[in-house]
């Protein structure tokens, strides 16, 4: 694969309503040691989005079609013309050298999938470092910190047949080795587990940083905790989840001591 270099690059920023955070997310991308390509995509455009947008001369696309996270990743992920894709929800914030590391590992790699790494919470302003869910995560990640299990497709599915710690916004997507749409409509928390799953199966690699690079935040308007509050939406699906790797019985038993581990994903 040719080097990739940071012209290759596009963060797209997913923005949603009025976040009070969207800012933050916006200079976290422009202190990039690398600077790279951004643009925002959105499908509730408002003066707020469009205010933030020309402040920081970012290109505005509004979806106005068919609303849903899956519809609207998809249509910030199809926005970007660049051979490397991240999906920076508009929550989180990254660590100035995000845009390096990735570069640096990528170019590593012979057929790159997906590059991701790992991350710290953001809790009432606190930069949270380690807790139960983060130890657990970076636990069923440790197989990936030797580079040589990064193309095994069996090492990755047996870590995402235990859970997702996989961090949805740290993920730069290898365009050209990658189906032509990433996210399917369905599932409202479990849509970044569904596609890991899919690509699980591609011949390639899942490029792994051990660095915390990334931030992801929690409060109690994430769609995160939204999904684990409210009709136990995220329970259900990750039961589907989980029967895509083990019998119904296995899944109930992981699905015991999964659930308890998500309830220090919530404010």
């Amino acid at each position: 694969m040719k080097e990739l270099k940071a012209k290759d690059h596009t963060f797209a920023i997913c923005a949603y309503k009025e976040s009070p955070f969207l800012q933050e997310c916006i200079e976290s991308l422009k202190k990039q040691t690398i600077a790279t390509n951004i643009i925002m995509t959105t499908s509730t455009e408002n003066e707020y989005i469009k205010k933030l947008a020309k402040e920081y001369q970012i290109p505005l696309f509004v979806n106005s079609r068919t609303a849903g996270i899956a519809n609207d990743w998809n249509f910030a992920y199809h926005h970007c013309k660049t051979k490397l894709i991240t999906l920076a929800h508009q929550d989180d914030m990254y660590h100035p050298n995000y845009v390096e590391k990735m570069l640096e590992n990528v170019n590593k790699a012979k057929h790159p999938l997906i590059y991701f790494t790992d991350y710290n919470e953001l809790r009432e302003g606190r930069n949270v470092s380690t807790n139960k869910l983060l130890r657990v995560k970076r636990l069923m990640l440790l197989p990936l910190r030797i580079k040589v299990f990064h193309k095994s497709r069996f090492v990755r599915r047996r870590i995402l047949s235990m859970g997702n710690p996989v961090s949805c916004p740290s993920v730069t997507y290898i365009r050209e080795h990658l189906p032509k749409t990433i996210f399917i409509p369905g599932f409202k928390s479990n849509i970044d587990w569904q596609a890991w799953e899919i690509l699980s199966k591609e011949k390639g690699e899942f490029v792994y940083e051990k660095l915390p690079l990334t931030y992801h935040r929690i409060h109690i308007g994430s769609e995160t905790s939204a999904s684990i509050n409210h009709g136990n939406i995220r329970a259900k699906e990750d039961y589907e989840m989980f029967l895509k790797f083990w019998p119904k019985g296995i899944a109930k038993i992981i699905m015991h001591f999964y659930i308890k581990g998500e309830e220090s994903n919530t404010i």
